[in-house]
């Protein structure tokens, strides 16, 4: 019994992860129609940056969110009104725009991968950060993922009301829905475009400020957590906030079981579920 409920907590507490990284890509491709193939390199830069922080300033990673989020925000809010606007005003239909952002952004992968290179190196980086460890009905975990999985979970929750409550909540929902009719409505869709291609860049950041915490990190960690973003946004249904959410703790809990039983199959399994879903239900738990 203690068994299965270390497996089943382990799950949760990766899911979290996954929800937050994913719910940041379904922003950025089920909103702003971005493929961002260089979601994962965000994740890195949050991780990283975190490690700098707390090794050379001393700055509480926790504390580090609220740096890395507000940073990784307002690059990717300017990337979108540079870039991916030109490549929208520029392209004949959805489609083209669609794999010529995604081309674009492959080419980000590269240029932040490189940068990060020159300035942490290749080398893994790790720290001590709430290491010590929490007794739940038996089975002993960390309390740095402990904090791990309520940050996620806060910050889950808080952008869902966020969407569902607030003004631009709704025009964002709109948005994803139809844009043009939302457009002709009076919501200004550029600036919807670029606020949720920035809010997935910051929730992935927070995601590696967190990851970070409870895992070593390094300059070549993004491509894994990028695989993992789109599995989870298929799973939950393309654009679907609740969706991703779902998605992301259903694939902590294949991913824990998994790994239980042969930790080097976890994203083998992954990728079979992700083939399953194109094959049986393409558009997902929460997908229309």
């Amino acid at each position: 019994m203690t068994q299965v409920l270390d497996v089943v907590i382990a799950g949760l507490l990766l899911g979290g992860l996954y929800a937050l990284i994913a719910m940041g890509l379904s922003l950025q491709y089920g909103v702003a129609r971005v493929l961002n193939v260089s979601h994962g390199e965000f994740i890195m830069l949050g991780g990283m940056t975190t490690w700098m922080l707390y090794n050379g300033f001393g700055i509480n990673p926790l504390i580090a969110v609220a740096i890395c989020g507000p940073g990784a925000f307002i690059l990717g809010f300017i990337l979108h009104r540079t870039m991916f606007k030109r490549l929208l005003a520029m392209s004949a239909s959805p489609g083209i725009f669609e794999g010529n952002s995604m081309l674009a952004s492959f080419g980000l992968l590269f240029i932040i991968q490189n940068i990060a290179f020159m300035i942490w190196g290749p080398e893994i980086r790790g720290y001590s950060y709430l290491a010590f460890p929490v007794d739940l009905a038996g089975a002993l975990f960390g309390a740095n993922r402990l904090v791990t999985l309520g940050f996620a979970i806060a910050i889950g929750l808080a952008f869902y009301t966020f969407l569902a409550r607030t003004r631009m909540g709704k025009a964002i929902r709109a948005a994803a829905q139809d844009p043009m009719t939302a457009g002709l409505l009076g919501v200004d869709i550029n600036l919807v475009l670029a606020l949720c291609f920035g809010f997935g860049a910051a929730m992935a950041s927070i995601a590696g400020v967190l990851i970070s915490i409870s895992y070593p990190v390094n300059a070549t960690m993004g491509l894994e957590y990028t695989i993992i973003a789109i599995i989870v946004v298929v799973l939950g249904g393309l654009g679907s906030i609740p969706g991703s959410f779902i998605g992301g703790f259903i694939l902590g809990i294949v991913g824990s079981i998994v790994t239980s039983i042969e930790p080097g199959l976890s994203l083998v399994a992954y990728y079979v579920i992700f083939m399953l879903l194109l094959l049986v239900k393409p558009t997902g738990i929460l997908g229309r």
